[in-house]
């Protein structure tokens, strides 16, 4: 009986250190995965100008019937700008297009996104950037020819964009405006008559044909006089390729070209002297 005491002072120390590895066992904490937002909205571009137009689409988690979508459109003071109520699809998917237009598209600035699905009454919102007029720009490119060498000046003035480069087709007589558009927009172009020219038979000026990207479209306006022919026309964001062809290019007679006609006509006068036939030239 002498050893009972010694027996339990071991036995409480035991006990005392065993309590805190049980205790910190239970401590921790079980991992899990973060809860998906019960809604979700995106905007296709982070900045729109004047008369673009602003895709809005998201995701709703629970679906209530029957319950439309609000999409709200603050300016940069808080103003509402825009509403519009959409249905939700079965997958809780939304999409909605607005147009950049009207009398309270006017301030410069951030504008705010807000949409808001339920009861329950749940929200989030996305913003972006608008300008109520592109940027304009007006410069002189020079367009030099590589065949004949001569440098032509092209006065432009675009619109949401910028010119990158210009160059002559020779072959489809035709001119390549490069640009990086920004937003949709317009350009201006003053193409010198000695540069490019569109010409009927008659010798009466004539429309050019103008191509966007490969796709015909028509000049917004034109305009002429004896020594210049400006057009404007319309573009697209995202466009890239702006091609004016003509009837005539510089140089109008290249120096492959002077000597197919040179050799035409010695070969006609040849054939003339053979044939008693004189060759009268029309003027």
């Amino acid at each position: 009986m002498q050893y009972a005491p010694i027996f339990m002072v071991m036995i409480l120390s035991f006990s005392t250190l065993s309590v805190p590895i049980f205790a910190q066992q239970d401590a921790t904490p079980s991992a899990s995965p973060p809860a998906a937002p019960l809604i979700t909205t995106s905007i296709d571009k982070t900045s729109y100008t004047l008369g673009d137009t602003i895709v809005i689409s998201g995701q709703v988690q629970s679906v209530v019937v029957g319950t439309p979508l609000v999409i709200q459109i603050f300016d940069p003071n808080n103003s509402l700008v825009q509403v519009a109520q959409i249905d939700v699809s079965e997958d809780g998917k939304y999409t909605d297009t607005i147009k950049a237009v009207g009398p309270y598209w006017k301030l410069n600035g951030v504008y705010t996104v807000k949409v808001q699905y339920g009861p329950p009454n749940v929200t989030a919102q996305s913003t972006f950037t608008f300008q109520s007029t592109p940027t304009t720009i007006s410069n002189v490119f020079q367009l030099k020819d590589p065949s004949s060498q001569q440098t032509f000046n092209v006065n432009y003035t675009i619109s949401g964009g910028s010119v990158k480069t210009m160059t002559i087709d020779a072959q489809s007589l035709s001119v390549i405006v490069s640009i990086n558009s920004t937003s949709d927009g317009t350009i201006t172009l003053q193409l010198p008559r000695a540069l490019i020219d569109s010409k009927t038979t008659s010798g009466q000026d004539d429309a050019f044909i103008i191509l966007i990207d490969g796709a015909e479209v028509k000049p917004q306006s034109e305009s002429a006089n004896n020594d210049f022919r400006n057009i404007t026309v319309q573009f697209l964001q995202g466009d890239q390729d702006i091609e004016i062809i003509g009837t005539q290019i510089v140089p109008e007679f290249g120096p492959i070209a002077a000597l197919v006609l040179a050799i035409a006509i010695v070969s006609i006068i040849a054939v003339s002297a053979k044939t008693g036939l004189r060759f009268m030239p029309k003027y």
